[in-house]
């Protein structure tokens, strides 16, 4: 499939996006079959709600003859409802590329639905989608002055007004106005200045007042306070700073059977990550038994779902000692990197723990640019592996994380959207429906996914293999375009 280049205004959007379901990466990827059709789709949330959701399909299946999409809660009564599809547009350029927008008029947890037709039929998918408000807009200047001035002019054009009707308004022609007539005059456009400066005042104090109450709806992620209980003992305390009243910190739904993902990132190096999955003990408490883990610093990131299929993830950072701990057990993993100072952002091999490879086939990478990331293992002979496993319920994981941390996206090969949400929309995608339908797996593992912003990069795909998670680390570097 060939990496599809995104429009000017998909750049925009992201350069203001909230911190939200993946921090600093907060647009939507997705690859999933619509019936006959394999799809590869991008989701620009707006940046404010209401606002213009963009979205990009490419279509790796060919004979689609026409592509409707329409935005729908993702969970309530409104999923069941949905209004009249728009029919997205077709590219000139590439008949299996289409292009749509859709407003979404709320906060909170919404899904886009793609439905495609065409000479095999029909088929649907659900894309889960947070609409999170990130700021408030600014007018832009050269507009704000635009509209200032014309506001001058129309106030002064309104007390000119006033004060020639009741200077001349009644005047026979050609007399001249008596000394009265001039002071009534002065003195109404005084009166009608004043009565227009007031107007502003209050315009402008509503204005104000309406943006202060917007500003406050601007979406404020879960904070998350990491501390060492003991020697060994990760303790997380879940706050809400204070958002919306729906948001809870104890209503959380598994995700791949776990409450929490929580990753630790050894920094600045980003040499040592951790793939931990904490317990819920109470509301807004996660607790976990760490393993041996060595001192440093530590980049937290959790991942968490509500209810409502609104994911989040909370970041904090914590100064460890070195941890002697239990053995990594479940799904838990742990893997080491070369330091990010000496990293090679050439290099598409990693050799994994039993000697075997995992080969990035890397093409041309760009800022917004979606691309298949296809990562491929390979034993020491060079002959593909036939031990691969689901790693909780998915053939792999993938972790793209910015060397200054302002990017995190934990990635799956259905999308970046956490299987919790991408069940609500469809449950026909339960965890043990999708395990069952993949008894074997190939050798080969792909994410779909863009960079947000121009950079370096550390990439960590995670595989199952023969019952031992094993990891593949790899470094981009990011240009702007």
């Amino acid at each position: 499939m060939r990496p599809t280049r995104l429009s000017p205004i998909f750049v925009m959007a992201a350069l203001c996006a909230p911190l939200e379901a993946h921090i600093g990466s907060p647009d939507v990827f997705h690859e999933g079959m619509a019936g006959p059709y394999r799809l590869l789709i991008a989701i620009r949330p707006p940046p404010v709600i209401p606002g213009v959701a963009e979205i990009e399909i490419r279509s790796a299946t060919p004979g689609i003859g026409r592509i409707r999409i329409v935005p729908l809660p993702l969970t309530g009564a409104g999923a069941s409802f949905a209004p009249t599809p728009d029919v997205a547009s077709r590219s000139n350029q590439d008949p299996n590329f289409f292009t749509g927008s859709l407003w979404m008029m709320s906060t909170g947890a919404w899904q886009v639905r793609v439905e495609a037709e065409g000479k095999d039929g029909k088929g649907q998918l659900s894309i889960p989608v947070p609409t999170l408000p990130a700021r408030t807009l600014k007018m832009q200047p050269i507009l704000g002055t635009a509209l200032f001035l014309l506001m001058l002019v129309l106030a002064a054009g309104l007390v000119s007004i006033v004060g020639a009707g009741a200077l001349e308004g009644q005047l026979e022609p050609g007399l001249k106005p008596s000394k009265t007539e001039e002071k009534r005059s002065r003195t109404l456009r005084v009166v009608t200045a004043v009565l227009v400066l007031g107007m502003a005042a209050l315009g402008n104090a509503w204005w104000n007042a309406e943006a202060g109450v917007y500003s406050r709806n601007v979406y404020k992620p879960l904070q998350v306070a990491p501390s060492l209980e003991g020697n060994s003992r990760l303790k997380l305390l879940i706050t809400d700073p204070g958002w919306l009243g729906f948001r809870k910190t104890d209503d959380f739904i598994p995700d791949h059977g776990h409450l929490m993902h929580l990753f630790l990132l050894r920094v600045p190096r980003m040499d040592g990550v951790w793939h931990l999955h904490p317990s819920q003990t109470e509301s807004g408490v996660f607790e976990h038994d760490l393993p041996d883990i060595p001192a440093g610093r530590y980049q937290v990131f959790a991942d968490v779902v509500h209810a409502n299929g609104l994911p989040e993830t909370m970041t904090a950072e914590l100064d460890m000692p070195a941890v002697t701990g239990k053995p990594l057990s479940g799904d838990d993993s742990a893997a080491t990197a070369s330091p990010i100072e000496s990293a090679d952002a050439e290099r598409t091999r990693a050799e994994l723990p039993d000697g075997a490879l995992m080969i990035w086939e890397r093409g041309s990478l760009g800022v917004n640019v979606l691309t298949p990331f296809r990562f491929r293992i390979q034993d020491k002979a060079g002959n593909p592996v036939r031990d691969m496993e689901l790693y909780m319920g998915m053939p792999g994981h993938a972790i793209f994380v910015k060397t200054d941390r302002t990017v995190f996206a934990h990635v799956h090969p259905s999308g970046s959207s956490p299987m919790a949400s991408l069940t609500l929309a469809d449950p026909s995608l339960a965890h043990g429906a999708h395990a069952a339908r993949a008894p074997a797996l190939p050798s080969a593992v792909s994410f779909p996914f863009a960079f947000p912003k121009p950079g370096f990069y550390r990439v960590f795909v995670q595989v199952k293999r023969s019952g031992k998670v094993q990891t593949g680390v790899f470094d981009a570097e990011v240009q702007s375009r």
